[in-house]
């Protein structure tokens, strides 16, 4: 149960880090850790499911930022 928790803490940490940097990596582990936290009977579903959301949310903005700009790197 211990590591259950640990897997959705983990997976919001980077879920939240994924919306500012390193979207294609950090969004789709914070969305994986966030399931398997899920799965494996987290105390704290609410941030598996916050990570998930996270994670999911990172590759969207990923994703329109590669449509508009027509690149993978941040221009500021």
């Amino acid at each position: 149960m211990r590591e259950a928790d640990a897997m959705a803490v983990t997976a919001f940490v980077l879920g939240l880090a994924g919306l500012l940097v390193a979207n294609l990596v950090l969004g789709p582990t914070a969305a994986v850790l966030g399931v398997l936290a899920l799965r494996k009977g987290t105390t704290r579903p609410g941030r598996a499911r916050l990570g998930i959301a996270l994670g999911v949310a990172g590759v969207v903005v990923l994703g329109c930022l590669v449509a508009a700009d027509g690149t993978w790197s941040w221009s500021v």
